[in-house]
């Protein structure tokens, strides 16, 4: 079965520290996410090329979770979406790429392309949490625990 295709672009190590965490979740299901950890020294010119060899061929549409908004990884990520875009693959980057939003893409990608690529989006800024220590009744300390804002109740609370 083909489905839409994930590609973490982030700084060294996290774009393949992200794949391990999806791997340890998913397991095969994971395993076609595809990685490129950028280094301190790298550009990107370096990667045009890298983009068409990755993604010649693809037609499924793709996501590329990147880490900052505005670094390096994240001009790469956008140097290969302007690529699918005068390839005819649908493509959409996605900045300040955690946990929760990786997996969303991963749980969600058979999903319409504008509907993943939304439920990527949220799960990422869902998973973003401010928690304040409250005093238990018995004088210990438990972490408060947030209603879900997904009114499917597909949050999961990831």
């Amino acid at each position: 079965m083909t489905h839409s295709r994930i590609v973490l672009i982030a700084h060294t190590p996290l774009a393949s520290a992200f794949k391990a965490c999806a791997l340890h979740v998913f397991g095969e299901q994971a395993a076609d996410v595809l990685v490129v950890d950028v280094q301190p020294d790298h550009d990107v010119a370096t990667w045009h090329a890298q983009a068409a060899e990755l993604l010649q061929g693809t037609a499924e549409p793709v996501l590329l979770l990147t880490d900052v908004f505005g670094a390096t990884p994240f001009n790469i990520a956008q140097n290969w979406c302007d690529w699918c875009a005068q390839n005819s693959i649908a493509t959409r980057v996605i900045s300040g790429l955690n946990v929760p939003m990786l997996l969303r893409a991963i749980t969600y990608r058979e999903e319409p392309f504008e509907s993943w690529v939304e439920r990527a989006q949220s799960g990422g800024a869902n998973g973003i949490m401010v928690v304040s220590p409250k005093a238990a009744p018995t004088g210990g300390w438990q972490q408060a625990v947030r209603n879900s804002y997904d009114p499917d109740h597909n949050n999961h609370h990831q």
